[in-house]
């Protein structure tokens, strides 16, 4: 009973896998024709955000379950598995740490802001300092995808 539900389940991720795939195809034919009718014919496609957005999001929550299925993440590993396993443990090791350093460096200033609001002194305000640093790129080498 429980492999017929697996197979069930397989075989409807598969086909929600191709509607992923289509909309993520919807996205980039609308980015396309609004792009080039906006500098060749000086004409916009009207919605073309809203489409965009819209296949975004159908094209990540269709996708998602095959990905659950096979255990894996969007991610880009022709370097990474090239390497030994031990200095593919010692960068993980490595990812690992920074992003919780990143985690201490987001949630740390909110947390004493709240804190000193608690006491009354202060407005809570979040620190502007991890959006300045995501806005400059920093946490992109954190990330498994870049390897």
């Amino acid at each position: 009973m429980l492999s017929k539900l697996e197979k069930l389940n397989h075989r409807l991720s598969g086909w929600f896998e191709w509607i992923g795939m289509a909309a993520l195809l919807a996205i980039m034919v609308v980015t396309l024709i609004d792009v080039v009718g906006a500098k060749l014919f000086a004409w916009r496609l009207l919605g073309a955000i809203d489409i965009v957005q819209i296949s975004q999001a159908v094209g990540i929550a269709f996708a998602g379950a095959m990905l659950l299925i096979l255990d894996r993440h969007v991610h880009v590993t022709f370097l990474f598995d090239r390497l030994p396993r031990r200095a593919q443990t010692v960068i993980e090791i490595i990812i690992h740490f920074l992003e919780l350093g990143l985690f201490i460096l987001i949630v740390w200033p909110f947390l004493s802001s709240v804190t000193t609001c608690k006491r009354g002194v202060r407005e809570p305000r979040p620190s502007a300092y991890p959006f300045i640093l995501s806005a400059t790129g920093w946490p992109l080498p954190l990330s498994r995808s870049v390897l």
